[in-house]
C-alpha cells in the first residue's frame, strides 16, 4: 500500500485507489490518495488513532516514593511514556480482555522495575523492563528529581491497550488529512501581482505561477486580492493529502498498514453477518 500505483479494492469502475509516497522519515509519513471517497479515508484515520494496540503502563505498585512528588503523578507520567509496540515487540502478548486472569499477569502484561537514590534526575532510561524488547522509545523522559538521600523504588506493569480507551494507547500524535488543493488562473488576469503579495504559503510567485501546491492551505486569501475574480481556489474531489505522526512506539507504515488490517477484518464481520 505504501508504494505508488493502483491498490485494488474491487472489480468495476472506482475501484482502484492511487496511493503516492510524499515524504517519509522514522516517525511520520506523507502521500496522496487519490479515486478515494472521503468517508474510507476518514474510518483510516479514525481506526489508527483508535484501534491500533500499543502498549502502554497501566499497574505501578510503589514500594518506596522519599521525592516530592506525590505516587498519582509518577504514575501518571509514566504512564504517559511511550513504550516500544511494533509487532515484533507486542508478538505473544494478549489484550487484556482476551486473558482470563483477574488484573495481570505474564500472558497479558510485562514487568518494569525502577529503583533510584538521589541526587539526581530519575529519566525514562532508568526503567528496567522484563522484557528486552518492551522499552522506553526515548531514554531522556525526565520522571522525577531526587534530592540527596531521597529513593524510588517501584514496579510498572505495562499491558496492550487503544487509544479509544485513553490517550496512552494512542500510537498517533497527529493524523490528519486534506483535500488536494485545486488553483485555477483565468484570462482576464492582469497580472497585478496583488494575489501572489497576500499569499501568505508562498504558493504564487509572479507570472502568476503556483508552485508546491500541496503547501496550499485553501485559505483563499488569493481570491480577496483578486479584484477581477481571476484566480480560483477549490480542491480535488477524491483527492486527498495524509500525514501521520507517531509517538516512535510504532512505524507510522505499520501503524498504517495494522489499521487497514483491522478495516478489513470488521469488513468481513459485516458480510458474515449478512
Amino acid at each position: 500500500m505504501m508504494v505508488q500505483g493502483d491498490l485494488e479494492a474491487g472489480e468495476g469502475e472506482g475501484s482502484k485507489m492511487d496511493i503516492t509516497m510524499k515524504e517519509k522519515s522514522e516517525n511520520e509519513i506523507t502521500f496522496i490518495i487519490k479515486d478515494a471517497d472521503t468517508s474510507f479515508v476518514n474510518a483510516i484515520r479514525r481506526t489508527s488513532m483508535t484501534e491500533v494496540p500499543k502498549i502502554a503502563i497501566e499497574y505501578v505498585n510503589i514500594i518506596k516514593n522519599d521525592s516530592s512528588m506525590f505516587d498519582e503523578i509518577v504514575a501518571h507520567r509514566l504512564g504517559l511514556i511511550p513504550l516500544k509496540s511494533d509487532k515484533e515487540a507486542i508478538n505473544g502478548i494478549l489484550m487484556p480482555s482476551e486473558c482470563d486472569c483477574e488484573d495481570y499477569c505474564p500472558r497479558c502484561s510485562v514487568s518494569l522495575t525502577l529503583k533510584k537514590k538521589g541526587p539526581g534526575i530519575v529519566y525514562s532510561k532508568d526503567l528496567v523492563s522484563e522484557d528486552e524488547k518492551i522499552k522506553p522509545v526515548y531514554d531522556t523522559i525526565p520522571i522525577l528529581k531526587l534530592r540527596r538521600d531521597e529513593e524510588i523504588e517501584l514496579e510498572a506493569i505495562a499491558q496492550l491497550g487503544i487509544g479509544r480507551e485513553h490517550a496512552k494507547w494512542k500510537p498517533t500524535t497527529a493524523c490528519a488529512y486534506k483535500y488536494y488543493p485545486r488553483i485555477t488562473i483565468g484570462e482576464e488576469c492582469e497580472q497585478c501581482y496583488e494575489c501572489v503579495k497576500a499569499c501568505p504559503r508562498g504558493i504564487l510567485e509572479e507570472g502568476p505561477k503556483i508552485v508546491n501546491i500541496e503547501d496550499c492551505a485553501m485559505c483563499k486569501t488569493c481570491m480577496r486580492a483578486c479584484d477581477r475574480g481571476a484566480i480560483k481556489v477549490g480542491c480535488e474531489e477524491g483527492s486527498f493529502i495524509f500525514k501521520m505522526e507517531t509517538d516512535g512506539s510504532i512505524p507510522p507504515e505499520e501503524v498504517l498498514e495494522r489499521a487497514c488490517d483491522i478495516l478489513i477484518e470488521k469488513a468481513e464481520n459485516i458480510t458474515k453477518a449478512c
